[in-house]
């Protein structure tokens, strides 16, 4: 069943390969025509046609266009360039030379390409994997600690009735608040999932980036009331083709991470800026900062909070870290974080719609 399948692989009909193979099979013809009315010699149609079935068998998948392609030369180089004009003549010396050479282009370089493109499909599943089995690694703690937390504080409250109800409501609040990151989590997971899978696309729409940074901040101020941010938009309106769900979720993790992991986070300021074709979304806190170490971990999925200096078992900061920078990319954004004299500073661009930069 396989070998079937791997055979169908290789001599697949593709209207890609078909526009491909027609594109430099006409070029090639055409430029003997212009070759021929140039110069009365014959000699130019062979190195052209070997260099157009090289190139088809190179931008084409498996060995079917090649082939053709190498066969259709052969006949070619017979029939229109060679003398007598328009008529086949078997009897040329080196002919079936012409006609193996042409075809062990092919070949040689169809299972070339093949093998380069099975190669490159392997390292890409290789990374998915292994960017699957960090993350696995990442949430099994940031799933484990909070659901403890939970059975513990729901536990506390069954288990001994003669608590008073202050106690009662923070071991509730408690439990509210971990429920409340495992949602987090499920949500990082499941947008992980979705720009992972190879046949999904996220759906982008043109939003107002100032729109998107007041929603994150208003539902940031209700859920964390203790820490005071500060917004801050330009003048100008910047539209941004994006997934506003999924930017928001950047944000949100953005500003979760710097209260979460800045420790002494007080302040943050959360701001949008031009620069240039991009629109520059900000988060700034003032916080304890990035340890040097943490730096060239930070969106990778791999960073774990035990490798920190504190290694004080607090929530993982990678796996956010990591679906903020999977988001950004497939935006076709960029994204980067350092520390400042006070606190660190995470940022990220997007590309401004055409219309947008086109204006500057």
């Amino acid at each position: 069943m396989q070998k079937k399948k791997a055979k169908e692989n290789l001599f697949t009909f593709t209207f890609r390969d078909f526009l491909i193979f027609l594109g430099i099979f006409a070029c090639a013809v055409e430029l003997c025509i212009l070759l021929r009315m140039a110069d009365s010699t014959d000699g130019f149609a062979s190195p052209v046609f070997v260099l157009a079935v090289l190139l088809i068998s190179r931008f084409t998948n498996g060995y079917l266009f090649g082939t053709i392609a190498a066969v259709l030369s052969v006949i070619g180089i017979n029939y229109i360039f060679t003398y007598p004009y328009w008529e086949f003549n078997f009897t040329l010396s080196g002919y079936p030379l012409t006609f193996l050479t042409m075809l062990g282009v092919s070949l040689v370089t169809c299972t070339m390409t093949t093998k380069i493109k099975k190669q490159e499909r392997l390292r890409t599943e290789g990374e998915k994997e292994k960017m699957r089995a960090n993350l696995l690694r990442s949430v099994s703690h940031d799933i484990r600690t909070p659901l403890t937390s939970i059975v513990g504080a729901t536990s506390a409250v069954l288990e001994n009735p003669e608590l008073s109800e202050a106690d009662k409501c923070e071991l509730i609040q408690d439990a509210r608040d971990e429920a409340q990151w495992l949602i987090r989590v499920v949500e990082n997971l499941l947008s992980i999932t979705r720009i992972g899978d190879a046949q999904a696309q996220i759906s982008k729409q043109s939003e107002a980036a100032e729109e998107i940074i007041g929603e994150v901040a208003r539902k940031f101020r209700k859920r964390i009331p203790d820490v005071h941010l500060t917004v801050v938009v330009p003048d100008e309106v910047l539209i941004v083709p994006m997934d506003a769900i999924l930017i928001e979720q950047v944000l949100s993790n953005l500003l979760e991470n710097a209260v979460i992991h800045g420790e002494t986070t007080t302040e943050i300021r959360l701001s949008v800026e031009r620069d240039g074709a991009y629109a520059r979304f900000v988060v700034q806190d003032n916080g304890a900062g990035i340890p040097a170490g943490e730096l060239p971990k930070l969106f990778d999925g791999t960073l774990k909070r035990s490798e920190t200096a504190s290694g004080d078992g607090k929530r993982n900061m990678g796996l956010g870290l990591s679906v903020c920078m999977a988001i950004v990319r497939v935006h076709g954004g960029t994204m980067d974080a350092k520390n400042r004299s006070e606190g660190a500073e995470f940022s990220f661009r997007l590309p401004l719609s055409e219309k947008e930069w086109q204006e500057v």
